[in-house]
């Protein structure tokens, strides 16, 4: 499929960058058109006038919305290094799993912008999240649905990468690795994958970025 591809997003995005992912797993080209969300677009609002959020694929000018969304669209248009298992009932524990990640993931997003008794509602809720993963899901396979990486992977890559620096800016310890052997294995791999390893955003800079957030955060609140 040789239409247009462009994918409009932000550099410190976690939703953006499963897309990225997803489009770089497979080989497709496309052109990233940065967005500044304090300024948003004509063409963001007028692609997604619902929810006014990134990130947007746009092919031969149609817009697709919401990250795991995006990513079964580009699933079906392209099919080629599959991101689903063939089998159905694998396919359809993937999706499981998908929807478990956008349904309990938010709390690890809370964890960036609430403070007191929210922060800790967030932190609980995201400990309970990885503790279920943890017991139910990974056993002893290299990735979630198997030995290649998939849609799964990319949904929780996300979650667990900005997870990380969120310790780094809230000074706090959440994904141990005695706590956690499966999933800190299992992302240990996942960050290896070339794709992926070329394609994460820098660590330091996202420090700085949430840190620099966070702090107009408290002083808001204060």
């Amino acid at each position: 499929m040789g239409e247009e591809l462009k994918l409009h997003g932000t550099s410190e995005s976690p939703f953006s960058l499963r897309v990225v992912w997803a489009l770089k797993l497979k080989g497709i080209p496309y052109d990233f058109v940065e967005e500044d969300l304090f300024n948003k677009s004509a063409l963001l609002l007028q692609y997604n006038p619902v929810h006014k959020k990134i990130p947007v694929l746009v092919h031969a000018g149609k817009p697709i919305c919401e990250s795991m969304i995006i990513i079964e669209y580009i699933e079906e248009t392209w099919p080629h290094t599959p991101l689903l298992p063939t089998h159905v009932y694998d396919r359809t524990i993937a999706r499981f799993w998908v929807k478990f990640a956008e349904d309990k993931g938010p709390a690890v997003w809370r964890t960036f912008r609430t403070t007191g008794e929210e922060l800790a509602k967030a932190i609980k809720e995201s400990l309970e999240m990885l503790e279920i993963v943890e017991e139910h899901s990974l056993g002893d396979k290299k990735y979630f649905i198997g030995e290649k990486i998939g849609m799964v992977d990319i949904a929780f890559g996300s979650i667990l990468y900005w997870l990380c620096v969120n310790e780094e800016v809230l000074g706090v310890k959440l994904f141990e690795p005695h706590k956690f052997p499966r999933l800190h294995k299992w992302f240990q791999n996942f960050q290896e994958v070339p794709v992926i390893k070329h394609n994460l955003p820098n660590r330091d800079n996202l420090i700085v970025f949430f840190k620099r957030r966070r702090e107009s955060l408290e002083a808001s609140v204060a």
